[in-house]
């Protein structure tokens, strides 16, 4: 699975993109900002991505999330504050609360990799807030 990162905190990014990566994954870039995640997402259209709320150009993550769910881009946020996440998640499949645990993040990630492939009868992992109308189905496809 092609994977963005969307963190203006380069050690959080960096720690983010090791487990990605140690999970199996291919991260295709780090944005700190909505115009960086923008490009990102036109020169590689990643297949999934993780989404700070705030970021270096203020509180965009919210959209940069919605530009994703437009281009049918499945994401999660990563946020400190998951309150600020509006009630319709802006069309996440859910929210991972900072801070968090390693092995937290390797189960949601287990979890969302799951979910895009198909997969129906996997329970989420404890570390992922699911939107509550999320339709997996509707992002299922083939990585």
């Amino acid at each position: 699975m092609k994977v963005m990162i969307v963190e203006d905190e380069m050690l959080l990014a960096m720690e983010l993109e090791s487990e990605v990566e140690m999970a199996g994954h291919e991260v295709v870039g780090t944005a700190m900002n909505r115009e960086q995640a923008s490009g990102l997402v036109k020169g590689h259209r990643p297949d999934f991505a993780f989404v700070d709320i705030h970021l270096q150009d203020g509180p965009t993550g919210i959209d940069v999330g919605r530009d994703l769910a437009a281009k049918d881009i499945p994401y999660v946020f990563v946020s400190g504050n998951i309150k600020k996440i509006p009630p319709d998640f802006a069309g996440a499949l859910g929210a991972i609360e900072k801070p968090y645990t390693t092995n937290g993040m390797k189960n949601a990630l287990a979890y969302i990799s799951a979910i895009l492939v198909g997969e129906e009868d996997i329970a989420p992992p404890a570390s992922l807030v699911l939107a509550e109308d999320v339709q997996p189905r509707v992002y299922s496809r083939q990585l």
